[in-house]
């Protein structure tokens, strides 16, 4: 057994490695006898991961020293916000403006991006300072891990990838339609339809799986290529927006902002939790903590710098579009270019559509670069196949995970519509969030050994009562247009949040950044993430509910045993078990 690993390990450092130790190299897999007794001990092992926590140096030493290579530490604060501007603003703002103003908010579009950047800029401040002292390419994932225990964080991994698989499939299908604008085309005459699947999978898109292709590549090869690329593409895609603003507001008419919110606040809110999608891509920037020179320096004004900017410049475009033709004549599939040719300015649509190819390109790769990162620091706990945390030793980067998640995201792409792919994208990124923000909660208020028994039940009993609040708030809006419940839940809220701030003392403070008004930040960032969460349609929750059965039926049956086995075999678990007894 001893020479088959010896083995396996040259194999390993050549880049062949291909084995089934190299998907499955955990004890309780070694054979079926193994398998059924590790199966049996399901329910104790399940409660060991519900209660362990990882530490600190554990994601940071011995969790990343399993992908057998380091990342290679290359991007500055620059580097981050153009990564930033390049993962966020792309088909969000150029796709689904047009059609949230047509079908929910109206004018009033712009104030459900306001509602959606505020929530954003929260979870940005919530993921800021974990990046910076937890800086491993792992993301919510680890900083989750280290928080609120493996099962949570396996939860959130899902979803994670979930979210970055989906997120990129509608990009790629929002490429296809802006270069058809670009073509004089219809976005479906370059589609293939299939007519025997149902109407939201059958326009199979070939393009879009041609620009994955693309992205794996460049992707691969290098993080500061990608970097460098992103940049210059960026730099147009900001031209071409000042470019809109200022030649669409030359064609503004005032009168189409009348009526401003047709659909009154329901309408804004509806509209502002789909376009929380126009945000998503800020925490990819986080997963590139690993590969930054200056974590303490570069992470905070990287991501604030670029979240700020982004929600300047889409208020601004939102704007701009409804004041050059009535919200009910918007096109919804390439509204800025259409909104163009309505004002009879033809040639300027083939800028528009061109720069928006240029941000839909950029979104691609920094999610490229992200999901990859992401997958790689889950697999290096086994909770996926260790295969897929491997980082290529000359390119610096996670070829395998890069290569496998852009798969997945091609075949979403080929086969799935835009507005299904939004939905779902929303809730498993609210879903996250909220748990970043309740995981910097505990990550200030508990530490094993430190915070006593009474205050860590004071905690508990306070962040229960702010998840009750805003979830009966989020369901009391999606029920009612009374306001007698809102006098029932804001109070609770209140409560929990003030009963942190004067009841429970700090148990950690930031060694180098700290959110700030704590714990009012992270506890606003939950409310306003569950209230949008309660204003996204039905359908798109059934559908969230069977992926997170399909994920918990692959934990318990190999996640749980691979990661507890590693657990185990590695003694951080036992570490950290003890320490909570301790506590």
């Amino acid at each position: 057994m001893g020479g088959v690993d010896g083995s396996d390990e040259g194999i390993r450092r050549r880049g062949c490695s291909c084995t089934k130790t190299d998907f499955l190299p955990e004890e309780s897999f070694r054979s079926w006898g193994n398998y059924g007794r590790a199966l049996k001990e399901t329910p104790m092992r399940l409660k060991d991961r519900v209660l362990t926590r990882s530490m600190d140096q554990t994601e940071l030493v011995e969790v990343k020293a399993r992908s057998h290579h380091e990342m290679k530490k290359t991007l500055n604060w620059w580097d981050l916000m153009w990564f930033g501007i390049g993962a966020v603003i792309g088909a969000g703002i150029f796709v689904l403006t047009g059609l949230e103003a047509r079908e929910h908010a109206g004018p009033a579009v712009v104030m459900s991006y306001v509602v959606s950047g505020i929530s954003a800029l929260l979870s940005v401040f919530c993921y800021t300072e974990f990046a910076v002292e937890i800086p491993v390419a792992g993301g919510s994932f680890a900083y989750l891990r280290v928080e609120l225990g493996d099962f949570m964080a396996f939860i959130a991994a899902g979803n994670i990838l979930l979210e970055y698989v989906i997120g990129g499939a509608a990009v790629a299908r929002s490429w296809t339609s802006y270069f058809a604008t670009l073509c004089n085309h219809q976005p479906n005459d370059f589609r293939i339809v299939a007519n025997g699947l149902s109407a939201d999978y059958k326009y199979l898109d070939p393009i879009a799986v041609v620009v994955i292709a693309a992205i794996c590549v460049l992707a691969v090869l290098s993080t500061k290529g990608s970097s460098r690329f992103n940049y210059v593409a960026s730099i147009i895609h900001v031209v071409v927006i000042l470019f809109i603003i200022i030649a669409g507001l030359m064609k503004a008419d005032t009168k189409n902002y009348t009526p401003f919110a047709p659909n009154g606040a329901r309408g804004i809110f509806q509209a502002s939790a789909v376009l929380f999608f126009a945000y998503v891509g800020f925490d990819a920037v986080s997963t590139m903590a690993e590969e930054t020179k200056n974590p303490a320096r570069d992470i905070p004004i990287g991501l604030i710098g670029s979240m700020v900017i982004t929600t300047l410049a889409y208020c601004l475009l939102a704007v701009t579009l409804c004041l050059m033709q009535p919200y009910t004549t918007i096109d919804v599939d390439a509204p800025f270019s259409v909104a163009f040719e309505f004002v009879g300015w033809n040639w300027a649509k083939y800028v528009v559509a061109a720069g928006a190819l240029k941000g839909m390109t950029t979104v691609l790769l920094v999610s490229a670069v992200g999901q990859a990162r992401y997958l790689t620091h889950i697999a290096r706990t086994h909770m996926l196949p260790p295969w897929l945390a491997n980082v290529n030793e000359k390119t610096g980067t996670p070829v395998n995970a890069t290569v496998v998640m852009l798969f997945a995201t091609a075949v979403i792409a080929f086969f799935t519509k835009l507005d299904i792919l939004s939905n779902l994208l929303s809730i498993s990124t609210l879903f996250i969030f909220m748990l970043v923000a309740v995981a910097l909660l505990v990550r200030r208020y508990y530490v094993s050994g430190v915070t006593t028994k009474t205050n860590r039940i004071k905690l508990i009993l306070f962040i229960l009562l702010i998840l009750g609040s805003s979830i009966a708030t989020a369901a009391y809006w999606g029920v009612s247009d009374g306001w007698v419940g809102y006098v029932i839940t804001g109070p609770i809220w209140l409560i929990g949040t003030m009963g942190i701030w004067l009841f429970v003392p700090h148990a950690r403070e930031p060694k180098l950044w700290g959110v700030p008004l704590v714990p009012w930040l992270p506890s606003l960032s939950i409310a306003i993430n569950i209230f949008l969460l309660g204003s996204i349609d039905t359908a798109s929750f059934a559908r969230f509910g069977v992926w997170t059965v399909m994920i918990l039926v692959y934990y318990f049956l190999i996640g749980l045993h691979a990661s507890y086995d590693t657990a185990k075999e590695s003694g951080d678990g036992e570490q950290v078990k003890n320490a909570e007894e301790g506590g």
